[in-house]
């Protein structure tokens, strides 16, 4: 395995360093331990505004317009205590066993966001200060699940832990530690050995993750994309380029690592363009030694909440939600969710899976969705 000290650390700047304005503190995280380590990570990065309020509310997140508030919200960060209820991991086939949460909120702009409709509120980013009883769950479900604990398929991945359900958690890290935290502890045993944490990101900045004793107990995936979706509807993020040599990076310090290709859209040339694409990721893992490369393939949809948040959102969108060009899809819950017709489904996943093995016959298709 290479070693932090064996690749130029020099050439990991960050294309994209996330730095919130505003840093809201509630009186019940102000003195737990990582909330020290999260005002010193925002100190370093130039934070003047760090307040400690005075109850557990975060307040003064609302401008005079949605437009005003989305701003402010999205250069926010607040440090908070986890409830009760989000300490229990969650089901989350078909990624992971279970879902454990650092954080609730991203600083990103996507205009197909799918945290929109989910979150309450003003898109403040929330990280929970209570790190320890976030953790805790791994020591409660480990050796449970039924995504990849105990299946033929994945069984060899162990008990799995998705990270980034609803945040991007390397977004973040440089101002939270929360990623490094987790990653060092599960590497270093502490929750046996039979454990994996995963996680998808739109950012670069794996300096720190590539120096840490991992244990080879993570995956790091990439949410990588054609030219046209990612340049157009992905703001606030690392460029294809930069992801791809972070990819390398993680990859080459001897990380679990994985490609998270979504939204995918049909969109004018999509063909053409999403074979660049995994032309592009061939060529950044070309010769890296044992590696352990999967993938995820994700078509978009959107929700009626969804749509009508991110329209709030970004009125000026191009981004098609197109309720009569799409199908109807009811979830077990009775809710509704818009997908891509059957045909245009059943042809964008022949090409990817012919794609993925003339290109990258390294990688695993996890799965499609």
């Amino acid at each position: 395995m290479t070693t932090a000290r064996e690749l130029d650390l020099t050439t990991l700047a960050p294309t994209r360093l996330w730095v919130p304005k505003h840093v809201l503190i509630t009186r019940a995280a102000a003195e737990l331990p990582h909330t020290a380590e999260i005002v010193r990570r925002c100190e370093q990065a130039g934070v003047t505004d760090i307040r400690f309020l005075p109850g557990n509310a975060l307040t003064g997140l609302r401008g005079n317009s949605e437009r005003e508030t989305y701003a402010s919200a999205k250069n926010t960060l607040g440090v908070v205590v986890a409830p009760p209820s989000a300490l229990k991991p969650q089901p989350i086939p078909p990624s992971a066993d279970w879902r454990i949460d650092l954080a609730k909120g991203c600083p990103a702009h996507c205009q197909y966001c799918y945290l929109a409709g989910s979150l309450q509120g003003p898109p403040v980013t929330r990280v929970y200060a209570n790190i320890d009883d976030v953790l805790g769950g791994i020591t409660t479900h480990a050796g449970r699940g039924a995504v990849t604990s105990g299946t033929i398929e994945r069984g060899h991945e162990g008990t799995t832990f998705e990270l980034s359900c609803y945040t991007d958690p390397l977004g973040i890290e440089s101002v939270t530690g929360s990623l490094a935290a987790a990653i060092s502890r599960v590497g270093a045993g502490g929750f046996g050995s039979d454990v994996q944490l995963r996680f998808t990101t739109k950012f670069d900045d794996v300096r720190e993750l590539v120096t840490l004793d991992h244990g080879r107990r993570t995956r790091i995936r990439f949410s990588v994309n054609a030219a046209d979706v990612a340049n157009r509807f992905e703001g606030g993020t690392a460029r294809m380029p930069a992801r791809l040599a972070a990819l390398r990076a993680v990859a080459t310090a001897g990380y679990r690592v994985g490609l998270t290709i979504a939204p995918i859209m049909p969109v004018p040339g999509w063909r053409e363009q999403y074979g660049a694409l995994l032309d592009d990721v061939a060529q950044a893992i070309a010769g890296i030694e044992d590696l352990d490369l999967t993938a995820e393939i994700i078509t978009h949809r959107f929700t009626p909440a969804s749509k009508e948040v991110l329209l709030g959102w970004y009125p000026n969108t191009k981004l098609e939600m197109d309720e009569d060009a799409r199908s109807r899809k009811r979830s077990k819950f009775g809710g509704v969710k818009y997908v891509y017709p059957k045909q245009t489904m059943a042809e964008m996943r022949q090409w990817f899976v012919d794609g993925l093995e003339r290109r990258l016959p390294e990688a695993r298709l996890l799965y499609w969705t």
